[in-house]
């Protein structure tokens, strides 16, 4: 049954209890923060749509934590300590009271777990699909954001975590098979992005450039060297997989380019001057990050990628593209 709640009364019981001292109790049109001193406030901007990034009958706190957890991954690509974020809600006709209350528990779990206030934002009624637009703040030292087109000539590139999962998990939901019993870890990651936030300080201290791996590794990383006006060479054998992604990989063959193009990732791509990479790895294993070399960047305009057997490869689609 659709809830009978006005505006006033949906922020006051759902969204007024989640939100940090910035947001004034939400009573205001405005939030106020501040950066800590000899700071600048770093800010990004994601939209999620369903049936486009989610499922509609997704539950509703796993929706909300998605929500939150990309925008806290771009945070975390640039190095960047979360201090708050902002909502635009859209509901579709139909929405409920128990379906709002589960979003907005799992919203304020996620952003607890990561430091991140809500402060604010808009709730609309929509004609359409149920979007939400959260745009995040952060703060890094003056002068220290990690930047996507900061990658040189020697660098070595690293990329976080493990790649491809998510990007199984969608494609399990999209068969209609029934899942292999070894599945769920994909599943998972697709429903639940990690953002690596606690790579960031590694970041700061040792990266020369840096981007989320959000619509797949190979477009991602072909992204990241066009902005930084260098090429790379990448040994796709050396990216990480998990164990749940190398047995579907091993089941079919075809899953890999999947994985490596299919987006969802949220891990991080970095780039680090050699005389910093040892100490890269050290800090990234002391935050509890793992962290994988899978190529080099080089002078040139081109990435390029050898395949697990050593041969070149390339790619029809390179990565998930938004229209």
């Amino acid at each position: 049954m659709t809830s009978s709640l006005d505006e006033d009364g949906l922020i006051a019981r759902f969204f007024a209890p989640i939100a940090g001292p910035g947001g004034l109790g939400l009573k205001d049109d405005a939030a106020l923060i501040a950066p800590p001193p000899g700071h600048e406030v770093v800010v990004t901007v994601d939209a999620i749509v369903a049936g486009g990034h989610f499922f509609p009958d997704d539950p509703p706190g796993s929706i909300a934590r998605k929500a939150l957890a990309v925008n806290l991954s771009d945070l975390a690509a640039k190095g960047a300590d979360p201090l708050g974020f902002t909502l635009a809600l859209a509901l579709p006709d139909g929405w409920t009271a128990d379906w709002l209350e589960g979003f907005a528990r799992g919203l304020g779990a996620e952003a607890a777990a990561h430091g991140c206030p809500l402060l604010g934002g808009d709730t609309v009624k929509a004609g359409g699909p149920l979007t939400l637009s959260i745009t995040a703040f952060g703060a890094v030292p003056a002068g220290r954001m990690v930047p996507r087109t900061g990658a040189r000539p020697g660098d070595r590139l690293y990329v976080s975590g493990t790649v491809g999962d998510a990007a199984l998990g969608l494609r399990l939901r999209l068969d209609a098979g029934p899942p292999p019993p070894w599945c769920e870890h994909l599943l998972d990651r697709y429903l639940h992005p990690r953002p690596r936030l606690a790579l960031r300080h590694a970041l700061r201290a040792h990266a020369s450039g840096a981007m989320d791996v959000s619509d797949g590794f190979v477009g991602d990383l072909v992204k990241m060297m066009r902005a930084s006006g260098a090429g790379a060479t990448v040994e796709l054998a050396s990216v990480p997989l998990s164990e749940a992604a190398r047995r579907a990989v091993d089941s079919d063959p075809s899953a890999f380019d999947v994985a490596v193009t299919g987006g969802d990732d949220y891990e991080i791509l970095a780039s680090v001057p050699e005389d910093a990479a040892r100490a890269f790895e050290a800090a990234a294993a002391s935050a509890g990050v793992a962290v994988t070399a899978v190529g080099r960047v080089h002078a040139g305009d081109e990435a390029s990628f050898r395949g697990r057997d050593g041969a070149p490869r390339s790619f029809a689609r390179a990565s998930f593209s938004h229209f």
